[in-house]
């Protein structure tokens, strides 16, 4: 398979939607100056923090069964509702990405203002960085008249259960970029997420 691997992913932090996450309601919650010019702070100094590391690669579907999709280079996907989610599809996107360590650290080691900040910055900016991944491989897509599903599936949701954690990452070789997986298979370090996207 050929992966390709994204060692510094720039992303501008999404601001409106950081302050969504945070429960701001645009035109309805006010801050004072100096409690905007904070969050304003947290945000940059959270952005300067985080070195978003990716990979994805495009794997062609093999065979469809009602309960798995099986791709050409052999990896098997049991999930009724990913054969659902996959329907019409000739090949599949796969891809992951984290934020790295240090920004982890910061939350844990700030205090609370800060530490609520530098969480929802980096949730927002690491699911950005899937849509960065997603235009990377669209522009090469739209010479051959193909298009990424706008939809993302990724383990853990309904009947695609976590422990294909481990085939998308052993598939990426995400432990280049630090990301390992617990005994229960969630990725570490915390802010790393994996994905699939269909290709039609």
């Amino acid at each position: 398979m050929n992966v390709n691997y994204f060692e510094n992913i720039i992303i501008a932090p999404p601001k409106e939607r950081i302050y969504a996450r945070l429960k701001f309601a645009k035109g309805k919650t006010v801050l004072e100056d100096s409690q905007a010019l904070e969050v304003e702070e947290h945000i940059s100094q959270a952005a300067s923090l985080i070195n978003i590391k990716g990979a994805g690669v495009i794997a062609g579907v093999k065979d469809v069964e009602p309960n798995k999709v099986i791709l050409s280079d052999g990896i098997v996907f049991e999930s009724q509702q990913l054969v659902k989610f996959l329907e019409g599809c000739s090949q599949i996107l796969i891809m992951g990405a984290t934020a790295g360590q240090k920004i982890i650290d910061a939350i844990s080691e700030n205090n609370l203002t800060a530490s609520v900040v530098f969480d929802a910055t980096a949730s927002e900016m690491i699911d950005e960085s899937l849509n960065w991944i997603v235009n990377y491989f669209s522009r090469q897509l739209v010479r051959e008249s193909k298009h990424i599903t706008k939809r993302r599936y990724s383990a853990g949701y309904g009947d695609f259960t976590l422990d294909n954690q481990k085939i998308i990452c052993d598939t990426l070789d995400l432990k280049r970029f630090g990301v390992s997986l617990t005994q229960s298979y969630i990725l570490t370090p915390e802010k790393s997420v994996t994905a699939i996207a269909g290709i039609r």
